[in-house]
């Protein structure tokens, strides 16, 4: 019986192995031989969960070809990642990727670390900021108070509690798009949200055109769903959507579905201009594409000169080509699952019959603590405290990158959360492995990317601040001498770091 649960294709491997960048030589240093480098390539894939545990690689002649190397190299290569315990092989079955005895799994998205390894280990995998207290604390508070009338029903709102529905319609109204309680469906985070509309509207196959690079946790979803992703590139730097690759893509790709972060992209923190909005709805109403745009980062406007432009949806208020998504998660707290749809009422219904054969619903006492939150004016001042907190520590990440690390490139956002870092030529997978040898979890940004795009760079959140920021550039300063050096000898183990 085979142990593999899915496969890996030979172009795609090809694909994601030519775009790694070559580990450097340091002083004195040899190239490695070619299996070698190849074999190195795959682990690293591995290890970042680009490419799954037991995933069945392409057969040594097939990948040969792709890669234009000799079947022996590949080979060889597969022969020493067995060796290492990174492949498994069966005659008649092929050959599966693996793990060796003792390593974790490696996550395929940005997941926190848990609790217990943030003393030796600095995350800045996840943008995501502790809790804005005292309003989680009241939040809950005011919850528990308005909770016996829910308690004497089933408690199960596919929808949404009325009373929030009706709270988020205001909010949108108050915003210039008048909206009702019946255009909008609450649901367990951005991510329910985005998963119900992908389960909705692209069935296996479809084509979802994505922002290039986009929100990695985003992309892997929409993988799982057996979705095919077009990438669209941005612009550069901070300039955001670059309509004549959109308008392109849409016409000839004719996506079913087409997602975008309009203020304070994750992770480049461009923020598009209103001419762009109104272009781009434009363009996908023509195409016949549903633009599902995620407001998550909306609220994170940083600096006092940046005036917002209109939401995108104001330029198809009847919500039937842009589908709004937003979320509680990322401008108050990663812990209340909170997020909603705003759509045409007729998208609402059918996602809520949808529904049914999911989650069911939203939690009923967190619903009532984000609807008490924006009903008793807590939440602007809780988002208020956010916002100063992700200003205080992407000035002090700002600082630390420049003074450790002053060849890496970066232009600094106006809002949002996250730092999108071109890495002076280094390879953004071997600076994440070599972070975590030294005590720093970085995403690299393939992970951002579709098909090993955007290797040099790497991602960094505004999640530290002070002396944390001072020792995570430090440590990132480390992990990139080590692949300067090509990972030789051994490393110290990081020093606990108590903030």
């Amino acid at each position: 019986m085979a142990q593999w649960t899915s496969a890996v294709g030979a172009a795609q491997l090809a694909r994601q192995l030519q775009a790694q960048q070559p580990r450097p030589a340091g002083p004195g240093a040899r190239k490695p031989p070619a299996y070698r480098a190849l074999a190195d390539g795959i682990r690293l894939l591995v290890l970042e969960g680009r490419v799954p545990v037991a995933a069945r690689l392409p057969a040594e002649r097939e990948l040969a070809l792709a890669l234009t190397v000799s079947r022996t190299t590949v080979a060889a290569a597969y022969e020493a990642l067995r060796t290492e315990g990174f492949l498994e092989s069966r005659r008649g079955a092929g050959s599966w990727t693996a793990v060796p005895a003792g390593n974790p799994l490696p996550a395929r998205g940005l997941e926190p670390l848990p609790p217990e390894t943030l003393g030796s280990l600095i995350d800045l995998g996840c943008a995501a900021l502790p809790a804005p207290e005292p309003w989680l604390t009241r939040s809950v508070q005011g919850a528990l108070e308005e909770l016996p009338p829910y308690a004497h029903t089933h408690g199960d709102y596919p929808a949404g509690l009325p009373a929030l529905r009706a709270m988020l319609a205001e909010r949108y109204t108050a915003r210039g798009i008048p909206t009702m309680p019946e255009q909008i469906m609450v649901t367990t985070g951005a991510m329910g949200a985005i998963d119900a509309i992908c389960h909705l509207f692209a069935g296996r196959g479809e084509r979802i055109a994505v922002e290039s690079p986009s929100y990695a946790n985003i992309l892997q979803l929409m993988r799982e769903a057996g979705a095919r992703l077009v990438p669209v590139a941005m612009s550069e730097g901070l300039g955001s959507w670059d309509l004549g690759r959109w308008r392109q893509v849409l016409r000839d790709a004719a996506p079913r579905l087409a997602y975008v972060v309009a203020d304070f992209h994750n992770p480049t923190g461009a923020l598009a201009d209103e001419d762009q909005r109104r272009r781009l709805v434009e363009a996908a109403r023509a195409a016949g594409t549903v633009l599902v745009v995620d407001e998550t980062m909306t609220e994170l406007c940083l600096d006092d000169d940046v005036e917002m432009p209109r939401p995108v949806c104001a330029f198809d208020p009847a919500g039937s080509t842009v589908l709004t998504v937003g979320s509680a998660s990322k401008a108050f707290w990663a812990g209340m699952r909170i997020g909603w749809v705003r759509a045409a009422p007729d998208v609402i219904r059918s996602l809520v019959a949808a529904r049914a054969y999911a989650d069911l619903g939203t939690p009923v006492l967190e619903q009532l603590g984000v609807n008490w939150l924006m009903r008793t004016g807590g939440w602007e001042k809780a988002v208020g405290l956010r916002r100063a907190q992700a200003r205080e520590n992407r000035d002090a990440l700002v600082a630390a990158v420049r003074r450790e690390l002053p060849e890496w490139e970066f232009e600094v956002p106006k809002g949002g959360l996250t730092l999108w870092v071109r890495t002076g030529g280094l390879s953004g997978s071997r600076l994440a492995e070599a972070g975590e040898r030294v005590g720093v979890r970085v995403p690299s940004g393939p992970r951002f990317g579709v098909d090993g795009a955007f290797e040099g760079y790497v991602r960094l959140p505004f999640t530290v601040g002070g002396p944390v920021a001072d020792e995570a550039a430090s440590r990132l300063a480390a992990a990139a001498r080590l692949v300067e050096s090509g990972l030789g000898g051994g490393v110290e183990p990081p020093r606990t770091f108590v903030a």
